[in-house]
């Protein structure tokens, strides 16, 4: 089977004044990895090792140094063909729902900017993107503070699905959420990949969550990616030391909490 999404040495390197005058400079090392539809791959890494940025440049959020992009074989060069394939899960469902819009406006816009489809084709589309998480047409009447917890996560993970994507990035979905909404989140996204098919690049610091969703992991460190395969061997049988000090961290943390 051919890949999904192919990423080949994809790079980056920006050098910024901080608030003192000195010059921060990060870069990311060249990256690349295939994914497979239906298939999860997982970023691993600690605060600063790049995992965000590399989100941000797979999204067209951030422009890469170097490197390319293929979905099914093909460049990903048009800004907007990339908007529509890949697209993000946000991790604060909250913030990233204006107040003053009804979830129907909000599913809408991208719709409006995206697409050819008329009022009534919009609609439908709506519609149907809401029943497909678990919520009811209804819903898009609503606004943000008529929503609980989990149904404004639903309706981030709607937001995503909206523009028929085959790929989605979600930069630590499940931080913010309590246990019993995460839960039910990651069975969420679970169920959406195998019925629709989709990739899924997943970051998190929940190596539980990671380890139980992820089919493959690539393991960064300072920009560099210092380990990748699949999710069994890289918990068992970690070749680097980083990679062995985030996976003790994380099983010392369950024997503790035993």
């Amino acid at each position: 089977m051919n890949p999904l999404l192919t990423v080949s040495n994809l790079s980056y390197s920006k050098k910024d004044k901080s608030w003192f005058g000195k010059q921060e400079h990060f870069r990311l090392a060249p990256v690349s990895f295939e994914l497979k539809a239906g298939e999860t791959m997982a970023i691993m890494g600690e605060n600063g090792s790049g995992k965000s940025l590399l989100a941000k440049l797979l999204v067209g959020v951030a422009r890469p140094s170097a490197g390319e992009i293929l979905l099914n074989g093909e460049s990903l060069h048009d800004k907007r063909q990339r908007f529509q394939a890949i697209r993000m899960i946000f991790q604060h469902s909250k913030e990233s729902l204006n107040p003053a819009l009804t979830l129907g406006s909000l599913l809408e816009e991208p719709l409006i900017l995206n697409t050819d489809l008329d009022a009534r084709e919009r609609k439908r589309k709506i519609e149907e993107t809401l029943k497909l998480v678990g919520m009811l047409p209804e819903h898009q009447y609503f606004y943000r503070h008529m929503l609980s917890e989990g149904q404004r996560q639903r309706v981030a993970v709607a937001r995503a699905l909206i523009l028929n994507p085959q790929v989605l990035v979600a930069d630590e979905p499940f931080a913010a959420l309590d246990p019993s909404v995460r839960s039910q989140t990651v069975n969420l996204l679970m169920k959406l990949q195998r019925d629709l098919g989709l990739g899924f690049i997943f970051i998190s610091h929940n190596l539980g969550i990671v380890r139980h969703i992820s089919d493959r992991i690539l393991v960064l460190e300072a920009g560099q990616l210092v380990e990748s395969g699949k999710t069994d061997v890289i918990f068992n049988w970690p070749k680097s030391d980083y990679t062995r000090r985030l996976i003790h961290a994380y099983q010392a943390l369950i024997t503790r909490d035993e």
